[in-house]
C-alpha cells in the first residue's frame, strides 16, 4: 500500500511538472524542419508565413531544412523528435498523402505524427502549350485515345504523377498508364518547361507553380481541381466538369509534431495560426502565388489528410502504381 501511495504522489506531482510545463511553453526557440529544398513550394510557405507566426508564438523559428527521399527525411527527423513540441514539421501533400499512398517501404505512417493545423490549399491544374491546338479537357482526352499524349511531372511517384492519370482515369481513359506516356523530369519547374517546348503534352500540378506561366500566357489551363475557380485561371473547375472526386486532389501545407505531444502544446498551435493566417502581407503574397489560405483544426486536417490519402491509396492499387523499392 505504500508503494502504491508513493506511485500515486510521484505520478500526482509529475502531472503537475507537466501541466506547469505545458502552460510555460515556448521558453526556448522552436525547430521548424522544412522537408524538402530551398525554393520549392514547401520552403516558400513556410518562409513566408515564419514571421507572422514567430510574432505570434513570441520565440524564434528556427527554420530548418531537411531533405531527402522525396521529404522522408525531415519527416523521420520529426517523428524521432521528443514530443514536446520544440520540434515541429511543415508537413506537405507528397510527404503525408502521396507518399504514404505510393511507397510501401516508406519509414513511417500517418499516424506517427499529430497535426496541429492545415493552412495552404494549392489547387491543381492542368496545363497545356498555347500552340497544341487543345482548348479543352475534351480535346485532351480524345487526343488521349488516338495516342501519342505524353505528361509531365516532377518525378516517378510525385503528387503530379498520380495527378494527371487521376485526372486521366475520372475523365474516363481505361488504361491510364499506358494510353499517356510519363515523362518524369528533375523538378516541378522542370516539368512546366517540359510542356512549355514541346517535350510533353500536358501536366497536372499545383496552380502556384504555373501562375507565372499562365500569366505570361505561356501555358493554357484547361482545368482546375477546385470547387471554386482559381484567380488568374481562366478554365473549367472540376465541379464545373462534373468531377467531384477530384476535389481531393490539391496540394497542401500543414504543421504537425510527433504522434504525442501533449494536448495544450497543440492547443496554442491552433491559437498562433489563427493570428498568424490572418496576416495582410502573408494572405497577399501567398494569394498572388495561386495559393488558398484555409485554416482547419486539427480534427479537419486529420480528417482531410485521411480522406485523401484514402483516395490516393485507391488509385494506387487500381492501376498497380504501388512503388515496392
Amino acid at each position: 500500500m505504500k508503494l502504491n501511495v508513493k506511485r500515486l504522489l510521484a505520478a500526482t506531482a509529475f502531472g503537475a511538472l507537466a501541466t506547469a510545463a505545458a502552460a510555460e511553453y515556448p521558453e526556448r526557440p522552436i525547430n521548424m524542419v522544412i522537408p524538402y529544398g530551398a525554393g520549392g513550394a514547401t520552403d516558400i510557405s513556410a518562409r513566408t508565413i515564419a514571421e507572422p507566426l514567430g510574432e505570434a508564438v513570441g520565440k524564434p523559428l528556427v527554420m530548418v531544412n531537411v531533405t531527402g527521399a522525396g521529404g522522408a527525411t525531415g519527416s523521420v527527423n520529426v517523428q524521432n523528435a521528443t514530443p514536446d513540441g520544440y520540434t515541429m514539421l511543415f508537413a506537405r501533400v507528397g510527404s503525408h498523402s502521396v507518399n504514404p499512398a505510393m511507397k510501401a517501404t516508406l519509414p513511417y505512417t500517418l499516424d506517427d505524427f499529430r497535426f496541429v493545423t492545415v493552412y495552404e490549399i494549392n489547387p491543381v491544374a492542368c496545363a497545356v502549350s498555347p500552340s497544341s491546338g487543345i482548348e479543352s479537357m475534351e480535346d485532351l482526352i480524345a487526343k488521349v485515345n488516338e495516342g501519342g499524349v505524353t505528361y509531365s511531372s516532377s518525378g516517378v511517384g510525385s503528387l503530379l504523377h498520380l495527378a494527371a492519370v487521376m485526372v486521366l482515369k475520372e475523365y474516363g481513359v481505361e488504361d491510364p498508364l499506358n494510353q499517356a506516356t510519363h515523362i518524369p523530369q528533375k523538378g516541378g519547374g522542370a516539368a512546366a518547361t517540359a510542356v512549355l517546348n514541346g517535350t510533353a503534352t500536358f501536366l497536372c500540378t499545383n496552380s502556384s507553380a504555373l501562375a507565372n506561366f499562365v500569366a505570361n500566357n505561356q501555358l493554357v489551363p484547361i482545368l482546375v481541381t477546385t470547387p471554386d475557380p482559381v484567380p488568374g485561371f481562366d478554365a473549367p473547375t472540376a465541379a464545373d466538369e462534373g468531377k467531384p472526386a477530384l476535389h481531393q486532389l490539391v496540394g497542401w501545407t500543414g504543421i504537425a509534431g510527433p504522434d504525442d505531444i501533449p494536448d495544450d502544446v497543440a492547443e496554442k498551435w491552433g491559437a498562433w495560426m489563427a493570428t498568424a493566417t490572418q496576416d495582410q502581407g502573408f494572405l497577399e503574397k501567398m494569394t498572388t502565388r495561386g495559393s488558398v489560405i484555409e485554416l482547419m483544426d486539427p480534427a479537419q486536417a486529420n480528417e482531410f489528410i485521411e480522406t485523401q490519402y484514402n483516395t490516393f491509396r485507391k488509385l494506387v492499387d487500381e492501376l498497380g502504381m504501388r512503388i515496392e523499392g
